[in-house]
């Protein structure tokens, strides 16, 4: 695992002094951000990524503990392809640094009854296990997949990488979304197609994994469910780390850089124009181009001054609405667990009403649905030999709860180890080697999440789009923003396209080194600032 800053005086790195190119600040180091700084590079930018934490990756950090390796965030890898787009830019196979692996079953669903259910995607085998368990919704599960197949060539294949500046690109996609059904929400498209209960639930839990009650979520986010269908669900050997680890050395490679233990305090603006940051030591970084892969929410609250916002004021931001966060127990046993699956939904008693509890009342309930990812199912690398790696996680509320998780955490992981004991995992408690935990509290106070939101603002048509914040910043010039708070959204596949609108809003290098070569109009276009090369003076 990486966990040092490079080094600028690495050849690979030139110092600012003698490079010229625009230079592009990067806040944060998740996938946005990795994906952001190789598409400025790959633009013509010299690029820093600041990162607050001692190594890079942000929600999709790596923990080594006890001779066991955990991904602390992601571990669903879905459209690969967007990954393969990072390392062509830089003349270079993914597939030279990545060995990505498909995964099948996609998910093992256990249901409170015992029922099992693999999801994949093989058509047939998915037609055969919809037939094992609701013989009469087989037609309208085909429906439901076409369906989202149809949301997923506009939402997702027209729309996953185009800028909602304006108004008007809201209103000029409004008809096909209304086409497709859009105004419903996931679960109530899903009931449209299927009547048994448990289908619905199938097709409809994906909603959770970027942070969406499938009760209120638009729709639109059915396209996950062919996503993965057309794509597959893929895990990469050596864990998650290893695509963090590759896109920094393809970073590396174009000549930028990594700073780690380095947390920014302020974006700092001059005539309108964001022009650089102000680190937490003090130091202040010039820029031609500032972007944030900080929570959206905690860009605009925390890192940019009040006086340079219109429209995410303080009293919007705390009028929106969170995502719910995640508590995540990592642990590792003595032995191996040979019949789990690699990605298994361990469901409990109560689904719509366990969602009212997280999303609505903001009630911590003593029942769960969980997450189990067994990553030792590919790759036994990640744990000792004869042994498996482990994370668990439950959906919870987030921090306007009012949760003590000091309190409340180990009980809570105690619960969880009673439920695994009773379904997938006899004998834990007797086998646990090495445990350790990740609260609400953490992703506020680690990863500098608003109310502590595992996934930003929640993906409700109210907050998508348009109406989410926008990559290009609204606020001020010369200020981008990517990751699961703008749009597209959550999730991998959205934080690696919210990257690639950034080709399409921000100038090209060359442009900023010719500014008197564009006219007033020119710039207006590119949304190039008078004040563009206003950075220079900070230097």
């Amino acid at each position: 695992m990486l966990t040092v800053a490079a080094d600028p005086r690495s050849p690979h790195v030139p110092a600012s002094a003698s490079d010229r190119r625009p230079h592009a600040v990067v806040i944060g180091s998740g996938f946005g951000g990795l994906a952001a700084a190789v598409r400025l590079g790959a633009r013509g930018y010299r690029v820093t990524v600041l990162e607050q934490l001692d190594a890079p990756g942000g929600r999709a950090y790596v923990h080594q503990q006890d001779g066991y390796t955990f991904d602390a965030g992601p571990t669903v890898i879905t459209a690969p392809f967007l990954f393969e787009e990072l390392w062509t830019l830089c003349g270079r196979r993914l597939a030279d640094d990545v060995d990505l692996r498909p995964i099948t079953p996609f998910y093992r669903i256990r249901f409170d009854d015992g029922t099992v259910f693999d999801h994949c995607g093989d058509a047939e085998a998915m037609r055969r296990e919809v037939a094992r368990i609701a013989p009469d919704d087989v037609e309208g599960y085909e429906a439901f997949v076409r369906a989202s197949e149809a949301i997923y060539k506009v939402g997702f294949e027209q729309l996953g990488d185009v800028p909602f500046d304006r108004w008007t690109d809201m209103a000029r996609v409004l008809p096909d979304l209304l086409k497709l059904e859009g105004w419903r929400t996931v679960h109530g498209l899903a009931a449209r197609h299927v009547r048994n209960e448990k289908l619905r639930v199938i097709l409809t839990f994906q909603s959770l994994l970027v942070g969406g009650n499938p009760y209120s979520t638009t729709a639109v986010y059915c396209l996950i469910a062919y996503l993965e269908r057309r794509w597959g669900v893929h895990f990469a050997m050596g864990g998650t780390g290893s695509l963090v680890r590759g896109l920094v050395g393809l970073i590396e490679g174009q000549g930028g850089a990594l700073r780690c233990n380095e947390g920014v305090r302020e974006i700092l603006v001059e005539n309108g124009a964001a022009c650089g940051v102000r680190l937490a030591s003090g130091e202040r970084l010039a820029a031609d181009v500032v972007v944030s892969n900080a929570d959206a929410a905690a860009t605009y609250r925390d890192l940019l001054p009040a006086q340079h916002r219109r429209r995410w004021t303080d009293r919007r931001l705390r009028r929106a609405r969170y995502s719910m966060s995640l508590f995540v127990w990592y642990f590792g046993t003595r032995c191996q667990y040979p019949d789990v699956a690699h990605h298994s939904i361990v469901l409990g008693p109560r689904y719509r009403p366990l969602l009212d509890d997280i999303f609505r009342r903001k009630h911590l309930a003593d029942d769960f649905s969980l997450y189990l990812h067994r990553p030792t199912a590919t790759d036994p690398s990640l744990a000792p030999a004869g042994c498996d790696a482990f994370y668990v996680l439950a959906p919870v509320p987030h921090l306007g709860a009012k949760v003590d998780w000091r309190v409340r955490a180990e009980p809570y992981r105690q619960l969880i180890q009673q439920r695994l004991e009773e379904t997938l995992l006899p004998g834990l408690g007797a086998q646990l080697a090495t445990s350790r935990l990740m609260t609400p509290q953490d992703f506020q106070d680690r990863l500098g999440s608003v109310h502590g939101a595992a996934f930003s603002f929640e993906p409700v048509l109210t907050q998508s789009a348009w109406f989410r914040p926008h990559n290009r910043s609204e606020e001020v010039d010369r200020l981008y923003l990517v990751g699961a708070g703008t749009h597209p959204g959550a999730g991998v596949p959205g934080v690696l396209s919210s990257a690639k609108v950034l080709d399409r809003i921000v100038p090209h290098a060359d442009a900023l080194r010719r500014p008197d070569a564009a006219t007033d109009d020119d710039r207006h276009d590119r949304h190039e600032s008078p004040h563009a090369h206003a950075a220079h003076r900070l230097a």
